[in-house]
């Protein structure tokens, strides 16, 4: 890796990547639901698996997603567990859905 992984919004493919340079370490796919984005897969590129950064990507994506003032509907079992664990995210998750992810 040549430098510090970030986070970038990939509108045209409808995903959150987490890249370094050009290289594209993981993604997060999302479709538009309603004024929310439900996440329905996560994905790190195996040769770079363990080292915390699927929850940097989700982190980032989450973090992105509220600045936009938009809800998250976690069908993607990564994102669902994240949210979990970071209770801090819950509140972008609709009260209707919450149950439905465990929240």
């Amino acid at each position: 890796m040549t430098s510090e992984p970030q986070v970038v919004h990939n509108e045209a493919e409808r995903r959150y990547e987490l890249r370094s340079g050009d290289e594209v370490l993981g993604f997060a796919e999302y479709r538009p639901a309603g004024e929310a984005l439900m996440f329905s897969h996560t994905e790190i590129d195996p040769a770079h698996e363990g080292k915390g950064f699927g929850s940097r990507l989700v982190r980032g994506a989450l973090d992105d997603v509220r600045a936009q003032g938009r809800g998250v509907v976690p069908m993607c079992p990564f994102v669902a567990s994240f949210i979990r664990e970071h209770r801090e995210y819950v509140d972008l998750v609709p009260p209707g859905q919450r149950g439905v992810v465990g929240l």
